[in-house]
Formats: C-alpha cells, sequence, structure tokens
C-alpha cells in the first residue's frame, strides 16, 4: 500500500513540474488555504489570545483567511486595527467565526459555542481536565469535531510545549509579584525583593523544583534574594541545582527543616504539581500561624487545589486575603496578569502547526507525521481517542493510528 501511495505521488509531483507557474500558484492557494477562526474569549479573566497580528500576517501570507471577532484581542492590548492591517478579517457576529474550518482558542468553548459549530471543523483549545464534563466531549463528538488539547502538545523533545511556557511566564512573575507585596504601597512589610551591600537578602522559599519553581528561583537569585528549594524527588532537585548553581540551598521535603524555612522567610512559593488529580496540602496552617506577620504566600498550586492548608481561590481583581496576619495571593491564572507576554509564547507554538496543516495538506497528514500533535488530539472525527478520556467517562475510545490508517 505504501508503494503505491508512493508511486501515485511521485506522479502527481511530475504533472506538476508540467504545469505552468501562474497554474502552481494557483492550485497551491486552493488546495491548501485554510479558514481559522479566532473567537473572543468569554471565559472568566481571560485575556490572552491565541494568534498575535504578526502570526496573522505569516498566515495570510501563506494564503489563509483568518477572521476574528472584534475585540478577540484586547484583553492582550491588540486593536482589531493591529489586526486588519496584517490580513485578518474583523467580524462582530461571533457566529461568523465559529464557521471557519479551524477555530483557534484558549479557553475550552461553552455549550452555546459548541451549538455555533459545525461537523468536521477543527478546534485547538484548552480541555482543562478538572473541570471536564461528559456532556462536553459528547457533544463535541456529535459534531464530529476534530478537537486538539494545547495543554498535551509535545515538541521534538517531547516536551509539553505550552505547559512548558505557561511554567516559565508563571515562574518568573510568581517573584514579581510577591516583590509587589513585600511593599508597603500594598500593604506589606516594605521590603524591597532581594538584597543589596550592608543589608540582608529577603528569603524565599520555594516548594516544588519544576518547571515554575526553577524559573521562580532563578528570577529571585537574580534580583539577589537568598533561595530555599524544597522537592520529593532528589532528581528534580539535582537537576535545578544543576541549571541553577550552588547559590541555590535545596532540600528533600523534611518536615522539621521545612517548618523551620518557612516560618523563618518572607516569602513562600507552592509550586507542587500533581500528575493526576489535586495537588498535595503541604503547609498546615499551624505553620502558617506562626510566619512572620506580613509575610507573603503565593499559591500557584491554587488551580489543583493548592498546597497550603490556608488557601482559598481568589481572582484577579481581588487576589489577595490576610489569614494569621500572612498575606495570600491565590490567583488560578496567574499568566493572564501578563497576557500580551502569553500571548506571544502561545503564537510562536501555534502558528507552526497552523502552517504545518496547510503545507501538508491537512490536519489527518500533519496527526500521521508529527507524534507530538498526535497525542494532543483526543477527539478524531467524532472518536474519542484519548484513552484517559475514555476511561474517566467510561466511553468508548477509538486508537488514533487505526483510524488515521483506515483513513489513508
Amino acid at each position: 500500500m505504501a508503494t503505491g501511495l508512493r508511486e501515485e505521488m511521485a506522479s502527481i509531483a511530475q504533472k506538476g513540474l508540467l504545469q505552468p507557474k501562474e497554474t502552481l500558484s494557483e492550485l497551491k492557494q486552493k488546495s491548501n488555504s485554510l479558514y481559522i477562526g479566532i473567537p473572543k474569549e468569554i471565559s472568566f479573566q481571560e485575556n490572552r489570545i491565541a494568534l498575535t497580528p504578526l502570526s496573522v500576517a505569516l498566515l495570510v501570507n501563506n494564503g489563509h483567511k483568518v477572521l476574528l471577532e472584534s475585540g478577540a484581542g484586547t484583553g492582550a492590548n491588540f486593536s482589531d486595527n493591529d489586526y486588519s492591517e496584517q490580513g485578518a478579517i474583523i467580524t462582530f457576529n461571533k457566529k461568523d467565526v465559529f464557521d471557519a474550518d479551524i477555530i483557534v482558542k484558549i479557553a475550552p468553548p461553552t455549550c452555546d459555542e459548541i451549538e455555533m459549530m459545525h461537523k468536521g471543523q477543527t478546534l485547538i483549545s484548552a480541555l482543562q481536565m478538572g473541570a471536564l464534563k461528559e456532556s462536553y466531549l459528547k457533544s463535541l463528538m456529535d459534531k464530529k469535531i476534530n478537537a486538539l488539547c494545547f495543554e498535551n502538545l509535545r515538541d521534538e523533545g517531547n516536551i509539553l510545549s505550552v505547559v512548558r511556557a505557561m511554567s516559565e511566564i508563571v515562574g518568573a512573575t510568581s517573584i514579581f509579584i510577591a516583590a509587589e507585596y513585600l511593599s508597603s504601597v500594598t500593604g506589606g512589610k516594605g521590603l524591597m525583593l532581594g538584597g543589596f551591600t550592608g543589608v540582608p537578602p529577603t528569603e524565599i522559599v520555594i516548594l516544588g523544583a519544576g518547571t515554575v519553581g526553577e524559573y521562580a528561583a532563578r528570577t529571585a537569585l537574580s534580583l539577589g534574594a537568598e533561595v530555599k528549594v524544597f522537592d520529593s524527588s532528589i532528581y528534580r532537585l539535582r537537576r535545578l541545582q544543576n541549571n541553577l548553581g550552588s547559590r541555590v540551598f535545596t532540600s528533600v521535603m523534611q518536615p522539621i527543616v521545612l517548618g523551620k524555612a518557612v516560618t523563618t522567610c518572607d516569602v513562600v512559593i507552592g509550586a507542587i504539581r500533581a500528575t493526576h488529580g489535586r495537588s498535595p496540602c503541604i503547609i498546615m496552617e499551624e505553620t502558617v500561624a506562626r510566619m512572620k506577620p506580613d509575610s507573603v504566600v503565593i499559591d500557584v498550586s491554587i488551580d489543583q487545589g493548592g498546597c497550603f492548608e490556608t488557601s482559598e481561590v481568589t481572582n484577579h481583581k481581588d487576589p489577595v486575603f490576610r489569614k494569621h496576619d500572612v498575606i495570600h495571593y491565590c490567583v488560578p491564572n496567574i499568566a493572564s496578569r501578563v497576557p500580551r507576554t502569553a500571548s506571544y509564547a502561545l503564537t510562536n507554538i501555534f502558528t507552526p502547526i497552523l502552517v504545518d496543516i496547510g503545507d501538508m495538506g491537512g490536519l489527518m497528514n500533519v496527526v500521521w507525521n508529527r507524534p507530538g500533535i498526535r497525542e494532543a488530539l483526543y477527539i478524531y472525527q467524532g472518536h474519542l481517542t484519548s484513552k484517559t478520556l475514555a476511561n474517566m467517562f467510561n466511553l468508548p475510545f477509538k486508537d488514533i493510528e487505526l483510524l488515521v490508517v483506515a483513513n489513508q
């Protein structure tokens, strides 16, 4: 079958070489042109956008059509004019956007948005498994949607590209948030995060030596702070130590050492991620009660339940609360605090995928040739292709590789 396919492709290529140049460019534009829709995010305090104006320009120059809902880029400080100047079509009608063949957005579509979608569409968005419902999956399956979950996209190095990029941003941003709430302007103790000659440095404790923890430690060290990182994995601690050097103190989760570090420091950042389910609760309320007055707790793990017993979910408009005279910052979506930077990071991942879909003649060919994208596909032509989701909701599962071969 593979030999016959190669011969057929060679024949098509040979015929193509005999065509006039003008005809070839016309054929390429017609066969590979994508119709991409970017709706305005309606999820609470979601300010990011999947494609920036310059990425739209790249797609338009490749012969693709991009339709943008008016105001979609406002949260990231991109105007409609920024997009229209780069070739995007601006519409005030959300339904027009959902008529596109490919929908690219940040938050998962709502039930009303799924109603506007048509059969055979491709959806690239977050999945947010913690809040996922069976009805959502069934709605997409009924529409025979091809759905990609961008949290599971992997690059050539087998790294979760979106998760990694957002974790880097969140790690660095958490230190700037800590600096803000140590300031007396926001009711803090009036400390400058870091240190300089003759003044003892700020002490920061970071729970978790993953990407968030590493970039939080990197940023804190660059400001001159004294950093201690705790994790249950020696491997992750060693990796962080090798990446950052000997200036960072690392330790396993030894209760006495951890308790002493937390109660004497100025800032604690909780960055422990659970592979499945809730993040572990590491710091009990009695430990928080013994912390120095006006200390700052930033619970990055709050979207998985949090790793402080005293944590409660907050938002960007009302981000902090005090408990035991300790300032708690527990906003789940920290990346939306710097939406323009986050949007640039996301568009660098999504744009090459869209270009590949056009250049390679459709999603099926990209899925077949790129294992990192294949893993992110959870619905293909209405079939559930994620074993994890199938087991979670006891739904029928179809192997993506068998489905793709059957459709060759």
